[in-house]
């Protein structure tokens, strides 16, 4: 099989490539980047140095998308949608962009996020790539939009709770490491700012949201539900740490530690990289890792309920979701490529 990877200097594209040359049924793959054309990859991303010694391609998008079976677009939000149309004329079998650029498909929803779209003719042409909710079904899909890191973890936590009666919206606070800005230093990744510091960003409106807000209306069947996002800034490289907090109604049954855990084992049974927990999980346990580890505990009454997930934001939040939603989509085995163990500690 051949795949390219359009965009690949960035820390996405280096985990990608990681992925995809270990690859069982990977066979060709090419990386481009306009900054760093000619340069070895492993100059750039290390972590593949034993894995290739090939160069990054200057080829247009179009160029390196023909002949391709899989073509990932690994871009900074915005140029997808410019880029898309040139890689689809190129015929490849599946594109899968890890942007967010087609993860909404709801126009006001989009343009209250990001603002009008570039390419609302293509949008339609993807689906949404939650895997580990999605599954089988994403089987034959010829383009994919790979779900955003807090979105990834903010959906975990909201799917099992999708039939349950609420008071009101659920609270969703996660804190993610510096990696999620991208390889481009800026102030607020700037590691004298950020090491020893936690702050918020993006307050009551944060970009993820509109896509978790899209499939929890799906989900519940309530075009109006919300959900609140509250994203924050950690002083650690990689990994997402999230903590839902919901009331339930007071009509509903009210929910003991047995029935939160057959909860969550119930709406992730036969998910291969969904590990449910008997205690709170560590975000060192899912850094370098394809995995989301979650647990849920109830208050004392059995009102609330508290569900947290951890993941490793470049990994289950992009690049291994996006080659385990390629495995699904092809009818490979879910689990190809994604099953190296991690290192430990990190």
């Amino acid at each position: 099989m051949r795949v390219a990877v359009i965009g690949a200097a960035g820390y996405v594209g280096g985990e990608l490539l990681r992925l995809l040359l270990q690859h069982p049924a990977v066979t060709d793959c090419v990386a481009t980047s306009r900054s760093q054309a000619g340069k070895p990859i492993a100059d750039i991303h290390p972590g593949v140095a034993e894995l290739t010694d090939a160069r990054f391609a200057g080829l247009t998008p179009g160029e390196a998308a023909r002949g391709c079976d899989v073509v990932f677009l690994a871009l900074e939000h915005g140029e997808s949608s410019k880029l898309a149309g040139e890689v689809f004329d190129a015929g490849p079998g599946l594109v899968i962009d890890l942007a967010a650029d087609f993860r909404i498909t709801e126009p006001r929803l989009h343009e209250r996020y990001y603002g009008s779209h570039a390419a609302p003719e293509l949008v339609h042409r993807f689906r949404y790539g939650l895997a580990d909710v999605l599954g089988a079904s994403l089987r034959g899909a010829t383009a994919i939009a790979a779900p955003g890191c807090f979105a990834s973890a903010a959906q975990l936590a909201l799917y099992p709770l999708r039939g349950l009666e609420l008071a009101a919206p659920p609270a969703l606070f996660g804190i993610t490491g510096s990696s999620g800005a991208g390889v481009h230093a800026r102030p607020s990744t700037h590691h004298p700012a950020r090491a020893h510091n936690l702050f918020a960003y993006s307050a009551m409106g944060h970009r993820h949201e509109g896509e978790v807000l899209e499939q929890w209306r799906a989900w519940t069947g309530d075009a109006t539900a919300r959900a609140r996002l509250m994203t924050h800034s950690g002083p650690f490289v990689r990994g997402i740490y999230l903590t839902l907090h919901a009331t339930l109604a007071a009509q509903a049954p009210v929910l003991d530690a047995a029935a939160v855990t057959t909860l969550l084992a119930d709406s992730y049974a036969g998910r291969p990289f969904v590990r449910i927990t008997a205690a709170p999980p560590e975000l060192t346990h899912a850094v370098g890792t394809n995995n989301a580890l979650i647990h849920g505990v109830p208050s004392t009454d059995g009102r609330e309920l508290q569900v947290m997930v951890a993941i490793d934001n470049l990994i289950k939040g992009a690049g291994g979701q996006a080659v385990q939603a390629m495995n699904l989509a092809l009818g490979l085995d879910e689990t190809a490529g994604l099953r190296a163990g991690s290192p430990f500690p990190v």
